[in-house]
């Protein structure tokens, strides 16, 4: 049976529990949705206050035991269930808040769009004959292109381009239609003519005071006679012949006209031979004019003339060279007495073999350059060894240590040959003309008594016929 104590005690537990009750509430609604299962703590006094009653003890013996042991205020027990409530964050709710910041970063996955379905190819049925036009087509392209590997192969490991270079070029220009012009002079020889060679050689052998060059070539079959042919003298006037041939050459490359005027300077000006020498200074003269005295009178004044408007001896020299003369040089302008300018009896039939077999000059060029060279006005050396019928087209050269003639020889027989003879002498020794005179006379009754024959086709050989009948007109 409870007394009044005991039910001021209740009721004193259950304000305290209504309190806190209250206070848990105001604290759930503080916080952001508190979990649902959460239920209210006991107060400590509570506790307390049910341990001690127990049923063995009678109302009396709990008055006195309450008595005893003063209570603790309510505020107090309130305050410390306060403070450990607001403290406390239960696992779920943070767990909760986690997963629910999750959902909303994560973005919602797009709808992916519906692709259209692909039609498929159907490729139209081909007819044969549009199939075997289709393969014949391929296989004429494959093989055209084969062809095409195949012939640039060959043109490259062609034996005849690696091997033998120097005689492709001069079967092309043998076969072509209209020719041009080579830029190199190369004489092709055939057997020596040992009979005429052992007469020459005892004719000249009383004559130890000089020094005989000689250089005789077949223009058709190209025998050859060479006796000391390429030993460089000093070549006096046979010199112009190289220039004319220059000359020429660069009227058909278009650097100089026939017509153009060309005017006598005082340092050009040259003394001996010629007769411009004698004209006032500053007179002008056609190229075509100025050429042809440089030949035909042997004038000095007009070599320079010509020299000097092909851009000097240098660039004449280095022109001499283009067409292989190795043992032919201007050192000097005209006269050059002291002999400097040289050449040598095969460089000169080499010469005369290239214009003779249309090479160096156009056909044109080539006609005039051999109607000038047949009006020499010296004809005291190799014509005076020809017999009656005889042509030559020549230049000499004449200085006090050397005597020279060289030319193109045609015979009535048909025969033509190539002859340079120079002979180095003592000063104006009158027997170097002897010499060459009755050279001359030898080499024309050897190829007089020999029959026609027709010109062996050989290398790099160009109108020799038309050049042939152009000599042999008077």
């Amino acid at each position: 049976m409870w007394d009044g104590t005991d039910e001021s005690t209740a009721s004193n537990l259950d304000r305290s529990e209504r309190s806190l009750t209250g206070t848990a509430k105001l604290n759930s609604r503080s916080r952001r949705r508190a979990p649902e299962a959460a239920s209210p703590p006991i107060p400590l006094s509570s506790r307390r206050s049910e341990r001690r009653r127990t049923p063995e003890q009678t109302p009396r013996e709990a008055k006195l035991s309450r008595k005893a042991a003063p209570e603790r205020p309510i505020a107090k027990s309130r305050e410390f269930s306060t403070t450990v409530r607001s403290f406390r964050t239960p696992p779920e709710r943070s767990r909760s808040r986690t997963e629910r910041r999750r959902l909303e970063v994560v973005p919602p996955p797009e709808a992916r769009r519906p692709q259209p379905a692909r039609k498929p190819i159907v490729s139209p049925p081909k007819s044969r004959s549009a199939l075997a036009f289709l393969y014949g087509t391929r296989l004429l392209i494959l093989g055209v292109g084969i062809g095409v590997i195949a012939g640039t192969s060959l043109s490259i490991w062609d034996p005849a381009n690696r091997f033998g270079g120097a005689s492709q070029p001069e079967k092309t220009e043998q076969a072509a239609p209209s020719p041009s012009p080579t830029t190199a002079a190369q004489l092709q020889l055939g057997e020596e003519i040992a009979p005429l060679k052992t007469q020459i050689q005892s004719e000249i052998a009383a004559q130890t005071q000089l020094a005989p060059g000689l250089m005789i070539v077949d223009a058709d079959t190209h025998a050859y006679l060479d006796i000391n042919g390429s030993n460089a003298l000093p070549a006096a006037s046979t010199i112009k012949f190289p220039i004319l041939v220059a000359f020429f050459q660069a009227v058909d490359q278009g650097k100089i006209r026939l017509d153009e005027p060309l005017t006598m300077r005082k340092e050009l000006i040259a003394t001996e031979s010629g007769e411009l020498q004698d004209l006032p200074i500053g007179s002008q003269f056609p190229a075509i004019e100025v050429a042809t005295k440089m030949i035909d009178i042997s004038d000095n004044t007009a070599t320079n003339m010509i020299i000097d408007r092909l851009g000097g001896k240098d660039a004449v020299n280095q022109q001499f060279q283009s067409w292989g003369l190795t043992n032919t040089t201007i050192q000097n302008l005209l006269p050059d007495l002291q002999g400097t300018n040289i050449s040598s009896p095969r460089d000169m039939v080499a010469l005369l073999d290239a214009v003779n077999r249309g090479q160096l000059v156009s056909m044109r060029s080539h006609e005039r350059m051999l109607d000038i060279m047949r009006k020499v006005a010296n004809n005291s050396l190799i014509p005076q060894g020809l017999g009656q019928g005889a042509m030559i087209a020549h230049k000499t050269g004449d200085i006090g240590t050397m005597l020279g003639d060289v030319g193109i020889i045609d015979l009535p027989n048909g025969k033509r040959y190539l002859m340079a003879a120079m002979v180095k002498r003592p000063h104006n020794d009158d027997r170097a003309g002897d010499v060459i005179r009755q050279m001359s006379k030898l080499t024309f009754q050897y190829f007089n008594q020999l029959s026609a024959t027709p010109p062996s086709p050989t290398p790099g050989s160009q109108g020799a016929q038309p050049v042939k009948s152009t000599i042999a007109q008077p």
